[in-house]
């Protein structure tokens, strides 16, 4: 499961470093915006939030269960807080025109999630 997430976060990483930008992320371009203009597209967009942030928190808990990997607190919180860390090294990417947000996003998220020790 860590591997999965890891993947997840790389992929963006990936894509930004190949080609400069990062498609398909609405909520990155215009949540700020659009949730204060329209209650319908700020809860589509909740909606949609709140759907990855349950598949993260399933898969740590599935992680977690399995003995895959480690971390602090509760799966949902957790969840949470992966989002907000992702969320925002994506909005600071697409600032600064640099991957250097998400490659320390990438590596903070390594920390967090952490294979057991044996």
């Amino acid at each position: 499961y860590r591997d999965r997430i890891l993947a997840y976060y790389q992929q963006t990483l990936n894509q930004f470093c190949q080609h400069g930008t990062i498609s398909g992320c609405l909520t990155v371009k215009l949540s700020a915006e659009v949730c204060d203009l329209s209650e319908d597209m700020r809860s589509a967009m909740d909606k949609g939030a709140r759907g990855v942030i349950d598949l993260l928190s399933q898969a740590l808990e599935n992680g977690r269960e399995n003995h895959c990997l480690t971390f602090c607190g509760e799966p949902l919180q957790q969840a949470q807080v992966l989002y907000a860390l992702w969320l925002g090294a994506n909005l600071q990417a697409k600032i600064s025109r640099s991957f250097e947000p998400l490659e320390n996003a990438l590596a903070h998220v390594k920390n967090i999630i952490a294979t057991p020790a044996v």
